[in-house]
């Protein structure tokens, strides 16, 4: 027995003799604040005030954890980078870029685009002086074409594609991976049902195998059970809708790059060649090579326009048809062929599209010296929805009556329909071609169309012109029919309005990857149907000798998302079954009624409630808890 004695154990406190330790008899150690014992030697008052000074400049060290400073290592560029890539990858982030791209793409619905339309650009710049330098900076007049557009654009197909990647290897993974084993507990699934038979446990899942596989399950055995998964084909969907998410991104990147465009009015009788120099505009993407423009030109043979004539709608179009006869190649031979609205004519890679019409008045202008400066149609453009139309004739080979050189412009409205003198107001009743008009005024001068600057034919710059006058001093300026004359004073000369053609306004397309872009949406939407109407799910079927000799199966089904079909589908396959193995009952029992679990209860391991079996019964479609 050990003793407390601590007078007779060397190193206890207690009272007695210095141990051999340095310490005190009361267990104090020398040095510390209680002081030194008395009569002790002057070498331990000097190591006293040595421990003291000692502790002093420790105690001036805080060692409080609050104020303790972490060694924590730095994650460098490369954990920098691996962290940036996870951002960039995940489902939020692209999400997120998805939504800004649609905001990025609200300007360039708002505001005139310098690719669509230039004049209306213009337009915007002079009745904004404060806004347009700005949107100048903000590149808003280009978004599409912006750096801002673009970064966002790259962004999204980098973090589509970064989650693409390594989705598709777990999902092939997932593919070659075997249905997981059965749960101990069957009970505890979402949807289960049990019952016992006669039939051997080896011929239940024999049966059990041969019904999944038919059901396109994929079917795994081990021990007493069968395991079996279905519904790949969701994940599959969700790769389809991202992987065609992708292919629509490059399709309308490849159709912004390569693209081409560009507008001709061609007037009755005349044609067109498809180059560059024959377009009215053009503009195409910033990888387009004029060399691609497909070889073929037309001629506008006829055009053929019907309005209504009468009723509410009177003077709304009915038919716009263009006869044209083309040729592909330079050898090629001439086809017929007719262009109408939304009915393009197909030449090789592009598409000739029929989007305006009009009227071209045909004039000659006889000079000064009786020599003719001037003849053929002039078109005019259409300012309403009756073909009131504005034009110009512009008239640069031209001499007065004594022989100088000199510039005529002519400027007026021609009217398809006029409504008499009674009417008031030189606008059109009718877009159909009945009572033609012509109203002009006349200007000399410099037309500046030698300065450089670009001037647009239907419009007359009269800042250098000056306009002729009536002999009164008033304006000179004439209403005209067709086969009239508008006679200059001074002899200097004519124009005789001689009558009027049809003039059609076409548009050349020439685009890449619109088929890409149509399978891609196509396949986004088959995708999305998938990844939402396909629901994955598992279901086990184990069969086990029970303790009276009879087989008792066991089935449960489990989804990954909730499902009311659930439960009917694994009805379905315990009543299919039910062939192989057909359930068993005491004698004088009704068979229960089958209904699929949905709700947990006091089961015992096969799933049956707690009771007698031998007084209850057994179960051959199983019970609902």
């Amino acid at each position: 027995m050990r003793t407390t004695d601590t007078g007779t154990e060397t190193g206890k406190t207690g009272g007695g003799a210095r141990p051999a330790d340095g310490t005190a008899p009361d267990g104090t150690p020398d040095g510390t604040p209680e002081g030194t014992p008395e009569g002790a030697p002057e070498g331990t008052a000097e190591e006293t005030r040595l421990a003291r000074e000692a502790e002093s400049q420790l105690s001036s060290l805080s060692t409080a954890p609050g104020e303790e400073r972490l060694n924590v290592p730095s994650i460098g560029v490369v954990g920098w980078a691996r962290w940036f890539w996870r951002q960039l990858t995940s489902m939020r982030v692209a999400l997120i870029l998805l939504f800004l791209l649609s905001l990025a793409a609200i300007p360039g619905s708002v505001i005139p685009q310098s690719n669509v339309d230039s004049i209306r650009v213009e337009e915007f710049r002079k009745k904004h002086d404060v806004l347009s330098p700005v949107y100048d900076k903000l590149q808003l007049f280009d978004v599409y074409t912006s750096v801002w557009f673009s970064a966002i654009y790259i962004l999204l197909f980098v973090s589509l594609a970064g989650c693409i990647v390594p989705r598709t290897w777990q999902f092939v993974g997932q593919l070659r991976s075997r249905p997981p084993r059965a749960p101990r507990r069957l009970d505890r699934m979402p949807a289960y049902t049990t019952w016992r038979t006669e039939a051997a446990p080896g011929d239940v899942l024999d049966g059990a195998r041969g019904l999944l596989r038919g059901r396109r399950f994929r079917v795994d055995s081990e021990g007493d059970s069968v395991a079996s998964e279905k519904g790949y084909l969701r994940e599959a969907g969700n790769l389809v809708f991202h992987i065609a998410l992708i292919v629509l991104l490059l399709a309308f990147a490849a159709g912004q790059l390569w693209k081409s465009e560009g507008g001709k009015l061609v007037v009755k009788g005349h044609g067109f060649s498809n180059t560059l120099t024959q377009y009215d505009d053009f503009k195409s993407g910033s990888l387009f090579d004029p060399d691609e423009l497909d070889a073929f030109g037309f001629t506008l043979e006829d055009f053929h326009a019907t309005y209504e004539e009468s009723g509410p709608e009177k003077g709304t179009a009915r038919e716009f048809r263009a006869g044209i006869s083309y040729w592909q190649g330079a050898d090629g031979t001439e086809k017929r062929d007719s262009i109408r609205v939304n009915h393009p004519l197909e030449i090789g890679d592009s598409k000739v599209f029929l989007n305006g019409n009009g009227y071209a008045p045909v004039v000659t202008v006889t000079d000064g010296e009786g020599n003719t400066a001037h003849r053929g149609p002039v078109p005019f453009l259409p300012q309403d929805g009756n073909l009131t139309s504005s034009g110009v004739v512009n008239v640069t080979d031209y001499r007065d009556a004594k022989g100088r050189k000199d510039q005529l412009g002519f400027q007026g409205f021609f009217v398809p329909t006029f409504g008499g003198s009674g009417a008031g107001t030189m606008f059109s009743q009718s877009p159909s071609l009945k009572y033609p008009v012509l109203f002009l005024t006349a200007y000399h001068g410099d037309l500046g169309l030698e300065y450089g600057e670009p001037k647009s034919v239907y419009q007359l710059d009269t800042s250098r012109m000056k306009q002729f006058k009536k002999p009164d001093g008033s304006p000179l300026a004439k209403k005209i029919l067709p086969g009239e004359t508008l006679k200059l004073p001074d002899g200097r000369g004519e124009l005789k309005f001689e009558g009027v053609r049809p003039w059609a306004q076409f548009q050349v397309v020439h685009e890449v990857g619109n088929g890409w872009a149509l399978g891609g949406a196509i396949a986004a939407i088959g995708g999305l149907a998938g990844s939402l109407f396909i629901q994955r799910r598992r279901v086990w079927v184990r069969a086990v000798a029970g303790a009276d000799g009879r087989t008792v199966v066991e089935m449960a089904g489990l989804g990954r998302s909730e499902s009311a079909r659930l439960p009917e589908e694994l009805g379905d396959l315990a009543y299919a079954m039910q062939s192989e193995a057909p359930p068993v009952h005491d004698e004088g029992e009704d068979e229960p009624e089958y209904r699929s679990e949905h709700e947990h209860g006091n089961d015992d391991e096969h799933g049956n409630d707690d009771k007698d079996e031998d007084s209850a019964g057994t179960s051959p479609r199983g019970e609902r808890k």
